[in-house]
């Protein structure tokens, strides 16, 4: 368990990171990507088989973020990366252009990633990926996000992750994204790890 600091004295506001039985939990974590990422309610609909059939492939692990009363206000998930799965086989051709097919491989791929808004720029969501990529048996990790200069995409840049192929378009996703990868463990904050290796990507 890792225990966030509330904004005052109180521990009321604390978030602790631990894990997770996302199957049981899901429509409370969907709750907050929904708002987080802007789901309509039918997107919520499809993406919940989506997330229970991915908590059925072997070495799936999810984390959640609590408050003191329980509420869940932020998790990720993911899981050793299989080019058979979906996911892989949409990337795969973005990444063999560029040379970094080899990425889908021994990896361990950030599946979800999401804190509500109220509860972010408190460092919730590095714990939540940093918590569980140091879990990892593989070597590196690899993920995807919408291809902009956005707050997520920074954090990732921060813990040492680095472009493998940009403008990735997903079928029916309204935005291209970006695959991100880097080695583990993560970089901390004012420091370097393994993860620093990812630039020579």
């Amino acid at each position: 368990m890792l225990r966030i600091p509330g904004h005052g004295p109180r521990r009321s506001d604390d978030i602790v990171i631990g894990p997770l039985d996302l199957a049981a939990r899901v429509d409370e974590a969907l709750a907050v990507q929904a708002v987080a990422f802007g789901l309509s309610a039918d997107e919520v609909a499809v993406r919940r088989q989506i997330v229970q059939r991915h908590m059925t492939y072997p070495g799936a692990r999810a984390l959640g973020a609590t408050t003191a009363r329980g509420e869940l206000v932020g998790f990720v998930y993911g899981m050793p990366n299989d080019r058979t799965h979906w996911w892989s086989t949409v990337v795969e051709p973005y990444l063999r252009v560029r040379g970094h097919e080899d990425w889908l491989d021994d990896s361990f791929v950030i599946t979800e990633l999401h804190v509500h808004p109220h509860h972010q720029n408190r460092g919730v969501g590095r714990a939540l990926i940093t918590t569980l990529t140091d879990a990892a048996a593989e070597p590196r990790s690899i993920l995807s996000a919408i291809d902009t200069d956005s707050p997520a995409r920074a954090l990732y840049r921060s813990l040492g992750y680095a472009d493998l192929a940009r403008q990735v378009l997903f079928p029916s996703a309204p935005k291209p994204y970006a695959v991100m990868g880097a080695h583990l463990p993560l970089r901390r904050k004012g420091g370097t790890a393994a993860g620093e290796r990812a630039g020579d990507a």
